[in-house]
Parts: structure tokens; C-alpha cells; sequence
């Protein structure tokens, strides 16, 4: 009974700690969009540079005590150190954290671009997003989620773009859905054989 009460408290903890880095970025994204702090031409690492910089000033943020950083590096263990070595490490654009029990827990987030008439976006969003948080890739020993960044149509058109190239790819299970809403923006996931993506999209347009 011990072992399950524990199992419990602990995974009470994970969601509830998931469910404040994902409120911070919304939250960061409504500011955004509010101080049209947002071009539509900007690079994603300067959209989310800018979300990051609200994230960091959230009063929420120091209450629930989660600290963030940009462009963290992973390190890898079976590198051969020599000289320029940690440039090589793969990069993913943000990085929540949070200790608890004595133990650190972190949460990861990968930003795209996407653009309802730009089939080479989406197809990004698959093979340097999705496909790199699943066996092989990059994240896969991360737990995070992708956000969409959408600069040019509507989230439902970026994603059916999305869903058609998996489709195409003969992945039809993997097809990203909507679930729930959470704070007026859509949560959507997608299921792959080793695990579930959740995939959050901010619409720029409007």
C-alpha cells in the first residue's frame, strides 16, 4: 500500500509540475500577443526568446519555484572529449526544472515555425520535432513537448498540413488530435508506438 501511495504522490507531483510549465508558456504566449511583442517574420528562436523572457519574469514562476533556460545542451556521456567537442551536442530551446524529494525533475520544450503554405515547415515539425522526441532521436530520453509557432493560416490548417505528410508517410496512427482545451488554447497529442507527443500550438495571425 506504501509502494502505491508513494507511486501516487509522485505522479500528483509530475502533472501537477507539467501542468504549471505548460501554464507559463500560455501565459508568456497571451503576453505576447498582448504587447504584439510578435512579428510574423521573426525566427522561432526569437519568438521563443521573447516567451522565455515573460516565462522569467512570472511571479508564478518563483512561487511554484520551476526555473527555466533557453537552448539547453544535451549532454552526451559517450562523447570523446577532445577540443570542441560540447559544440556537437544537440540543442533543445527550452528547459523547465524543479526539485523534489531530494531529486531534480525536468521538462523540456522544441518550438517549430509553421506556416500554412510552407510544406517544408511542416515537414520539419516532423522529422527535426516529432521524430526526434521517438526512438533514435535526439530527445527521445526527454520529457517535453513540441510547440507550433503559427505565422502565416490557422492552427487547424497547419496541423491538417501536418497529418497529411504523415499520412503520406504511411503513419495514420500518428496523426495529431485535439484532447482537451486548457486555458483558451487547444492541447493536442499524437500517439507513436513508443510514446505520446503533446504538441501546443500559438496562433500569431490574429
Amino acid at each position: 500500500m506504501a509502494g502505491k501511495l508513494t507511486t501516487s504522490i509522485f505522479l500528483n507531483f509530475q502533472n501537477k509540475f507539467k501542468e504549471r510549465c505548460t501554464t507559463l508558456l500560455i501565459e508568456a504566449y497571451h503576453t505576447s500577443k498582448s504587447n504584439n511583442s510578435i512579428c510574423l517574420d521573426f525566427d522561432e528562436n526569437d519568438i521563443t526568446a521573447i516567451l522565455h523572457s515573460y516565462i522569467d519574469k512570472n511571479p508564478k514562476r518563483k512561487e511554484w519555484k520551476i526555473s527555466s533556460n533557453l537552448e539547453n545542451y544535451l549532454f552526451d556521456d559517450n562523447s570523446i572529449y577532445s577540443k570542441g567537442f560540447a559544440a556537437k551536442f544537440s540543442r533543445i530551446d527550452m528547459r523547465y526544472s524543479i526539485f523534489w524529494e531530494n531529486e531534480e525533475y525536468k521538462y523540456f520544450v522544441e518550438a517549430k515555425n509553421l506556416k500554412e503554405n510552407d510544406s517544408s515547415l511542416k515537414r520539419r515539425y516532423i522529422t527535426t520535432g516529432i521524430d526526434n522526441f521517438l526512438s533514435g532521436g535526439k530527445y527521445f530520453d526527454c520529457d517535453g513537448f513540441l510547440v507550433g509557432y503559427i505565422l502565416e493560416g490557422t492552427v487547424e490548417d497547419c496541423k491538417e498540413g501536418i497529418n497529411k505528410l504523415l499520412i503520406k508517410d504511411k503513419r495514420e496512427k500518428e496523426i495529431i488530435e485535439k484532447i482537451s482545451t486548457f486555458l483558451s488554447i487547444d492541447n493536442h497529442f499524437s500517439n507513436h508506438p513508443e510514446k505520446s507527443i503533446y504538441h501546443l500550438f500559438l496562433n500569431y495571425v490574429n
